[in-house]
């Protein structure tokens, strides 16, 4: 009967040993919650200023600002590439969906926003506008809002994600699971030799460089 119960005892001890081997090991499987990092390094902050210019110089343009597409409708801006490729254009700042993170994540919902001022009585913070009436294209524009997900705020959400040695803004929000968005990667058109941004087209592949105070 001893005999028994001790082979019983190390069965049982051996069977809680697998079971948390084969937890610690599907731990081991599920993805990290990557950081998205600037160009030293670090995992951007919620609180620091940042330029978002391409990954290659050469590409064809610089970094990120806000002009007039229709001079008959000044307002909002819209978001461009700046044509000279030594520009750096303006300092942004990121926000995540959830506002009590300070470390901004691949591929979980951010706002965009320009810390700057325009002619405008109008937020900076990205958006993406509906099909335009003359192109069809769905530009990045302005005048959304920080935080508030749902589904009146569905269109100023982005996400970043990594593409090759950089990372590309990708529109296709998760604050609304009820609504039906068409998701597409951030691009850039070029029209009358304007870079502008908008979904769909090729990628453009960005990093993100640290304003330096």
């Amino acid at each position: 009967m001893k005999n028994k119960r001790i082979c019983y005892a190390t069965r049982r001890l051996f069977a809680i040993f697998l079971i948390i081997c084969s937890s610690g090991f599907a731990f081991s499987l599920e993805p990290p919650n990557s950081s998205v990092l600037h160009t030293d390094g670090n995992p951007l902050q919620t609180d620091t200023k940042y330029y978002i210019v391409p990954l290659n110089d050469g590409s064809g343009g610089g970094g990120l600002a806000l002009s007039i597409r229709d001079p008959r409708n000044p307002c909002p801006p819209y978001v461009l590439q700046e044509n000279d490729e030594t520009a750096v254009g303006l300092s942004l700042k990121l926000f995540p969906v959830d506002q009590k993170r300070q470390a901004i994540s691949l591929s979980t919902d951010v706002n965009v926003a320009f810390m700057a001022a325009t002619i405008c009585v109008q937020r900076t913070v990205w958006q993406i506008g509906g099909p335009d009436g003359i192109t069809g294209q769905r530009y990045v524009r302005t005048d959304g809002v920080v935080g508030r997900p749902g589904p009146e705020t569905v269109g100023n959400w982005f996400k970043i994600h990594e593409s090759g040695k950089g990372y590309k803004i990708v529109y296709c929000p998760s604050v609304c699971g009820t609504c039906r968005v068409q998701c597409g990667d951030v691009g850039v058109f070029v029209e009358n030799g304007r870079r502008w941004l908008g979904l769909d087209g090729e990628p453009l592949v960005i990093v993100f460089r640290k304003v330096q105070h």
